[in-house]
C-alpha cells in the first residue's frame, strides 16, 4: 500500500517536507517508522527510537500501534513545535 509521509518543524527541515512509500498491507505506524529508520542517514538519526515524536494519521493525533491504509497521510513531527 502507498503513504503519503509528512513532516513538520526541525524533521521537515532535515528531511523535506514529505514523500511516498510503499508498504505491506496491514502496517502499522511503528513499522512505518522502522522502514525509514532502516534507511540510515538523517532518516535513522531524527526518527530514532528513544526520540520523542508525535505522529498524526490523517489529520488525527495516533500511536505507533495504529494500522495504516493505502493512501494514507502519516505525519511526523516533534512534541513541542514552534508557532
Amino acid at each position: 500500500m502507498r503513504i503519503q509521509l509528512r513532516y513538520f518543524a526541525s524533521l521537515r527541515e532535515a528531511l523535506g517536507s514529505g514523500e511516498t512509500i510503499e508498504l505491506p498491507a496491514g502496517a502499522t505506524v511503528a513499522q512505518a517508522r522502522s522502514a525509514l529508520i532502516a534507511r540510515g542517514g538523517a532518516h535513522a538519526q531524527l526518527l530514532a527510537r528513544g526520540r520523542a515524536l508525535r505522529c498524526a494519521l490523517d489529520k488525527q493525533m495516533t500511536d505507533e500501534n495504529q494500522a495504516l491504509h493505502d493512501d494514507a497521510e502519516l505525519a511526523f513531527f516533534p512534541p513541542v513545535t514552534g508557532g
